[in-house]
């Protein structure tokens, strides 16, 4: 039970970072790229000091640094995408079509890690993205190719979690969140310089925070992000991943009553069919896939002497 009221909170509150960044570009003029800037920059800011204290500089090496690099460039990127997303779309829209993640990641590991996919979960994928497509249409009329945004920030984080299938456990947890943390930082640095030079000002703008307000905010941003993805880890150390991925859903839960409380966004009936086909789609395939699991562990043990 303590690794899913573990995942439950953490559930509840990393919802709060993409509200915070919503906020900050709506009410207070700062660009998504910057924001995504500061998310990655105090997430370093913020987890720094307790690597630290728990390994000292050697906790920085991690075993695989160019990959582990690599990681923060894809959730820098992944992350990017979703706070333009939800400057412009709301908070439940944007979730619910992120949410095609474990899809995407299903056939990206059938491809790459060579993991067996039957025809029953390629069927839920298909039937999971139709729904998507329910909820991307009436926001695809209202705000054009900018609702298609969370399906590329879908695709880039299933990218992210592919390597932390292929990368494994070779590093501690807190290493490999801090070491993402710089290679966040890095990339979104290039990014905004490169980015203000080509387009100039827009969604990549650098700004500094203008208020007292505003700097709690970012800084709440990376702390939130460092240690609600170091809760999701502890999670599930402590709970099969089976038991836990369903819980990975009461996102939409929280994101659509921040989006309401803030924002006054609530879905309209037709893209709650499109959330609903989404989540039973992605808890068929989450079940299908404990069931297949169990099966080779049987046939396994099967074969022990």
């Amino acid at each position: 039970m303590e690794g899913i009221a573990i995942m439950l909170f953490a559930m509840l509150i990393l919802p709060c970072m993409d509200a915070i960044a919503k906020y900050l570009a709506v009410y207070q003029g700062m660009s998504p790229g910057q924001v995504t800037f500061y998310r990655f920059f105090f997430q370093l800011v913020s987890t720094l000091p307790l690597l630290m204290v728990s390994g000292g500089l050697s906790a920085l090496r991690a075993s695989r640094i160019g990959f582990n690099l690599l990681r923060g460039v894809l959730l820098a990127l992944s992350a990017l995408l979703f706070f333009i997303s939800v400057k412009y779309i709301p908070l439940a829209d944007t979730f619910a079509i992120y949410f095609v993640e474990p899809f995407i990641l299903t056939c990206l590991s059938a491809i790459f890690l060579g993991e067996k996919v039957g025809w029953r979960r390629w069927l839920a994928i298909a039937v999971g993205f139709g729904g998507a497509m329910i909820v991307i249409q009436p926001s695809f009329e209202a705000f054009g190719a900018t609702s298609l945004l969370p399906l590329f920030c879908a695709f880039f984080f299933a990218c992210y979690l592919l390597m932390n299938r292929a990368l494994g456990s070779a590093d501690r947890p807190l290493t490999m969140q801090t070491v993402a943390g710089i290679g966040g930082t890095l990339f979104m640095t290039v990014v905004i310089i490169v980015a203000d030079g080509i387009l100039g000002a827009g969604d990549f703008e650098p700004s500094l925070p203008v208020n007292p307000l505003s700097w709690v905010l970012v800084i709440a941003l990376g702390t939130i992000s460092g240690y609600g993805h170091l809760l999701v880890v502890r999670a599930f150390r402590a709970v099969p991943a089976s038991l836990l991925a369903p819980f990975h859903y009461f996102e939409i839960v929280s994101a659509t009553a921040l989006g309401y409380a803030i924002f006054g966004d609530f879905p309209t009936p037709s893209k709650w069919v499109g959330i609903a086909i989404i989540v039973a789609s992605g808890l068929f395939i989450i079940w299908r896939e404990r069931q297949v699991q169990a099966a080779l562990a049987a046939k396994e043990a099967g074969r022990a002497p």
